[in-house]
């Protein structure tokens, strides 16, 4: 089933200069696409809206503060069973437990700055999509 979803390389990613990494394996799969990308620094008001489901736990203000620290590279991936295929390319959050091959197992460091976005669902991936790239909805 062809799927889009969004996928945002963390300041982390950008910083460390594993954009071209990260993206080659994405487009190293075969069927997979990228019909639309940019680099942006991201607003209070879109990171409240992207992660708005997490306010008031622990992490919500760590992790609102790393993805404000720089910027970010957002993309739409399109292709067979993308949105589950992108987050095992991805990996888990901690890249201990992060398989080598993976994303996170290859490259992240610690839990909170884990270099990748992917979208978790059919459901978040719609939402996302239309919160960063409108025009595509």
């Amino acid at each position: 089933m062809t799927q889009r979803t969004l996928v945002i390389l963390k300041p982390d990613a950008v910083r460390r200069g594993l954009i071209g990494e990260i993206i080659g394996r994405i487009e190293r799969k075969a069927g997979w696409t990228i019909p639309a990308m940019e680099l942006r620094t991201l607003d209070q008001e879109t990171l409240e809206a992207h992660y708005g489901e997490h306010k008031g736990k622990p992490f919500y203000e760590p992790l609102m503060g790393f993805m404000a620290s720089g910027p970010v590279v957002v993309l739409v991936v399109e292709g067979e069973r993308a949105i589950e295929g992108l987050r095992t390319l991805a990996g888990p959050t901690d890249p201990i437990a992060a398989t080598p091959g993976s994303i996170r197992g290859d490259f992240g460091t610690i839990v909170r700055e884990n270099l990748i976005h992917a979208s978790d669902s059919e459901e978040s991936a719609e939402r996302e999509l239309k919160l960063f790239f409108p025009a595509l909805v």
